[in-house]
């Protein structure tokens, strides 16, 4: 299965939100506890206030967390500072780790501040992970979090976290997954691949912000400032699709969801979507998943009462 983030716009206001205990991460390995985003401006005191007892801290005399952070820097500089690493100096792009038990501190320059967006989660993924060494004091800090695509998985818990209720959470568990599978990414991701990896993760953002919009695939590689060849060959390297099938299996997905949830004619949808005609968008469909878009519905709908029936019996 592959999971496709949308871009999504990054936070324009301070906040943070704790969530009272992770309830749930037993059985889905994970749950986030905590989530915010910062913007510190330059010659402000830090760490801001507010913070609950257990996360607020001094630079003097560091801070130890029962749960695991990832902070990504977003603009900015300062310092990072654990007795594995070092004191390490840390610039706009890159992010780094707190380890539950692990003492650290970190700090932006006063003369410049810094931005902030973070994530903190617990559960059995977390310690498997730990013991993979995937997470660990050493490598608790990263260059590559730009190009693996971090700061667009912390978008899209930021936005989940805004809506969430105060419960577990299966969706924001996922989206933290993802969170995860971006830092081991920032961690393996070669620097001479970043240019061209960052460009792919910008053409995914882009098309999947532009499902209606003619595309031109050598434009906007040229846009990304890379060669269309080898964009083309990292792009289906590193989603699985040419660029143009991914367009279309966006679009399909989509069409999908909206034949799931929505009493929409074809030729609506194919207008939403960017097909020519509802014609276009039948057979592309029919292509893909063996049905006609209209057999479809009516299966999912058929399928749908079924599964009422059945539940209205065991009550």
């Amino acid at each position: 299965m592959i999971i496709y983030i949308q871009k999504m716009p990054p936070p324009t206001t301070n906040y943070f939100r704790y969530f009272p205990g992770a309830r749930g991460a037993a059985h889905w390995g994970l749950a986030v506890t905590a989530a915010g985003f910062t913007r510190i401006p330059p010659g402000t005191p830090y760490p801001p206030a507010r913070h609950p007892a257990g996360h607020h801290f001094e630079w003097r005399r560091g801070r130890v967390l029962e749960a695991f952070q990832i902070v990504l820097i977003t603009a900015g500089r300062g310092w990072f500072e654990t007795r594995a690493t070092g004191r390490r100096i840390v610039k706009a792009g890159m992010a780094f780790c707190l380890l539950p038990k692990v003492w650290h501190r970190y700090r932006p320059d006063p003369a410049t501040g810094w931005e902030e967006s973070w994530v903190e989660m617990q559960g059995p993924v977390v310690n498997a992970l730990r013991r993979a060494r995937v997470l660990s004091a050493e490598t608790a800090l990263r260059r590559g979090a730009l190009a693996a695509g971090l700061d667009t998985a912390l978008e899209s818990v930021h936005a989940r976290v805004r809506q969430a209720h105060p419960g577990f959470d299966p969706e924001l568990a996922a989206r933290a997954l993802s969170v995860l599978a971006a830092w081991h990414e920032a961690g393996s991701t070669p620097p001479v691949r970043s240019r061209i990896v960052r460009a792919v993760a910008e053409a995914e953002h882009h098309l999947a912000g532009h499902l209606a919009d003619p595309v031109n695939m050598r434009e906007l590689a040229r846009r990304l400032g890379v060669a269309y060849s080898h964009f083309r060959r990292v792009f289906k390297k590193h989603t699985g699709f040419a660029p143009w099938q991914y367009v279309l299996h966006l679009r399909l997905s989509q069409a999908r969801r909206l034949l799931a949830s929505r009493d929409i004619t074809l030729e609506e949808m194919a207008g939403l979507l960017g097909f020519n005609s509802a014609f276009h968008l039948s057979a592309s469909f029919k292509r893909a998943f063996g049905l006609a878009p209209d057999r479809w519905r009516r299966q999912f709908v058929k399928i749908q009462v079924e599964n009422h029936a059945t539940r209205s019996e065991r009550k």
